[in-house]
């Protein structure tokens, strides 16, 4: 995969979810599943905001999201990119729906981006027992 494609894939996905970098994203009024898709969003961030590339490529982020963006070291090169470029923005998670068969869910996240609000969805899968970023 070519390294703009690499980018052009995790662009979306880190805009969204890496607005919130700096503040600490809130679990609170969330229970069962919903507040693990919470936490998983939360850890995200936190790993974001310590520079942990490889951390988010391995822990974070869907499998297929790292196969789409190459495999795990131009998963972390384009995270790591992405980090560079993101300003320090709140993140809010607003909403969580769950799938019925509880094996996706949407989080819909509130952000301020250059001074705009933004509403927007954040998709996650369940690989396992973890939660992961799948996409915007």
């Amino acid at each position: 995969m070519r390294p703009l494609t690499s980018l052009l894939l995790a662009a979306p996905l880190c805009t969204l979810a890496l607005a919130g970098c700096g503040t600490a994203t809130s679990t609170s009024g969330f229970s069962g599943a919903e507040r693990e898709v919470a936490q998983t969003i939360a850890n995200f961030q936190s790993a974001a905001t310590a520079g942990e590339g490889s951390k988010i490529c391995a822990d974070y982020l869907s499998s297929d999201i790292v196969a789409k963006l190459g495999g795990r070291s131009r998963c972390e090169a384009a995270i790591k990119h992405q980090l560079a470029q993101v300003d320090n923005l709140e993140l809010t998670i607003t909403a969580i729906k769950l799938a019925p068969d509880a094996s996706s869910a949407t989080a819909t996240v509130k952000s301020t981006h250059y001074g705009k609000n933004a509403i927007q969805p954040l998709a996650l899968v369940k690989e396992g027992s973890s939660w992961k970023l799948s996409g915007p």
